[in-house]
């Protein structure tokens, strides 16, 4: 079946909600969902959104600590662009319905996470991200203008490599018709004629073992983009947190938010003694690749599989006020974090790579835009500020709005666009070999591209993950589509990009670190 939409936009998050509602007065739009409309990564935030809302904080400051996290190889004019709207795009957030903690005083309540020089990120409890999904959700559902697909899965965008057109990677003349979109439920494959694309798709913490991602984060959109020949960057970037909850047998790994550190929360190793400040001088609120790497050396040293975060001397009030759901999730465990220690360990958490895009979300491909951690704004460098992720998916999917409705009178549909072809394809009854390839997958990523990286593990794990590769080829060229299938080759994909991105860079920075280049920065 054919659809034909102004906008389509892939990914119901923070980035594919607000940019919906941006453009939804100017024409049709449709919402693929790959689960529920609320199951995002954005509803799983804890921590806040960071954004310059009283003195004595300035945009200077701002883009100051965003620059010193990301080693200085941000894109500057990025960076400032997107702090100095940030107080806009936040208000505009509010307007919508948002609610922020305040202060008895009607401030809003602050907090000051690792990296930040001032009290800054913008907070509901321990739970700000299904907050902003809430107020989200509920406008999207209102407008008339925007319908939404639940449970559909987006196999391909659709260019002119589907009409039998050749198009080399050098070519600056890729155009998105649109998208393939699958319905797991019926097994049927629409296609969905778009004007416009906004790939919104989140991040793609599911290649290694450990993360804090929700299971359906497989790196999608970053994988549709490199098959229709776009550009990727930054791929090497991987962010590890360095606090989520060690409970092996958990998957995704919970996360215990940054905030917690900054409300007095310190790391300690297994014997109890306080670690960080060996480290760097800021201790238990240095940016996150400097506490990943050095919870990753004291694991070493000790020989345990995790250290601890000590919360006991914070005030029960504080507590149970702002961390509600942590408190909550480690008593379902057996720890109360007011009287014990909290076991953590790091665990993949932020791409900051992706797809690139300029600064109206615009990729290399035309009428297709990004927004949101499937993106490669510059705006991170070699490492994410902490709560600058949510502002991010804001001032990207506004500005890929404005010019989104700016092109729309001026873009046609595309005809003779050709049905999905599953001719010669059988329903393979052997999924184990998807579920355990996924298996082998995340076991390489961790092993050998993990926190710390040399060249001779880089090489083990591209020559192994060839195999997978050819092995799942083999396999999607004679199946029906499957979900499962689909996820295992985008992960493949993404796998392949880090592990090309990170054998290019020869050095160690921000959350690329390789034992080869121990001392450059």
């Amino acid at each position: 079946m054919e659809k034909k939409v102004d906008f389509l936009v892939i990914g119901t998050g923070i980035a594919g909600l607000s940019y919906a509602l941006k453009v939804a007065d100017f024409g049709s739009v449709l919402i693929i969902s790959k689960t529920t409309v609320n199951e995002t990564a954005t509803w799983y935030a804890q921590g806040g959104i960071a954004a310059v809302m009283y003195n004595p904080d300035n945009y200077e400051k701002h883009i100051h600590d965003t620059m010193v996290a990301g080693c200085f190889i941000n894109d500057e004019k990025a960076v400032r662009m997107t702090i100095t709207e940030s107080t806009e795009r936040v208000k505009e957030l509010i307007e919508w319905g948002t609610h922020f903690d305040k202060e008895s005083s009607g401030r809003y309540s602050l907090a000051r996470e690792g990296g930040h020089s001032e009290f800054r990120v913008l907070h509901h409890q321990d739970r700000t991200g299904s907050e902003i999904q809430r107020a989200l959700t509920e406008k999207v559902q209102k407008h008339p203008n925007i319908s939404i697909l639940e449970n559909h899965f987006t196999i391909d965008l659709i260019t002119q490599h589907h009409l039998g057109r050749i198009v080399r990677r050098s070519h600056k003349d890729v155009k998105c018709y649109g998208a393939y979109v699958l319905d797991p439920a019926t097994g049927t494959i629409d296609s969905i004629l778009a004007k416009t694309t906004m790939i919104s798709t989140g991040g793609a913490g599911n290649v290694y073992q450990t993360t804090t991602n929700p299971t359906f984060a497989t790196g999608d959109g970053i994988a549709m983009l490199y098959r229709a020949k776009g550009v990727v960057d930054n791929m090497e970037f991987i962010q590890f947190h360095p606090t989520s909850l060690y409970n092996p047998k958990e998957k995704p790994s919970f996360l215990i938010t940054e905030a917690l550190r900054g409300a007095g929360a310190v790391l300690k190793d297994v014997n109890g003694i306080e670690f960080m400040k060996k480290y760097d001088e800021r201790g238990s609120l240095a940016p996150r690749d400097i506490v990943a790497r050095a919870i990753d050396n004291e694991m070493k040293i000790s020989g345990f599989d995790h250290v601890f975060l000590d919360a006991r001397h914070l005030a029960e009030k504080e507590i149970l006020e702002h961390f509600p759901g942590i408190h909550a999730k480690c008593l379902s465990i057996g720890i109360n974090i007011m009287k014990d220690l909290i076991p953590v360990v790091p665990a993949a958490h932020y791409i900051c790579g992706g797809i690139k895009t300029d600064e109206f979300g615009r990729t290399s491909i035309q009428n297709l835009y990004a927004s949101g951690e499937v993106a490669s704004t510059g705006l991170h460098g070699a490492n994410r500020l902490a709560s600058n992720s949510l502002l991010e998916a804001l001032v990207f999917s506004h500005r890929a709005s404005t010019h989104a409705i700016e092109i729309i009178k001026d873009v046609q549909f595309q005809e003779n666009i050709p049905t999905w072809n599953a001719e010669g394809t059988v329903l393979n009854e052997e999924m184990i070999l998807v579920t355990q390839s996924k298996k082998e997958l995340q076991a390489i990523m961790s092993n050998y591209v993990g926190i710390v990286r040399s060249g001779l593990r880089l090489r083990r794990a591209s020559d192994r993950l060839e195999i997978i590769f050819r092995e799942t080829e083999d396999l999607y060229e004679k199946s029906v589509v499957s979900e499962g299938l689909c996820e295992l080759r985008n992960m493949i994909t993404v796998a392949y990009l880090i592990i090309k991105f990170a054998s290019q860079r020869k050095e160690s920075i921000g959350l690329h670190y390789s034992s080869d280049y121990p001392n450059t920065p």
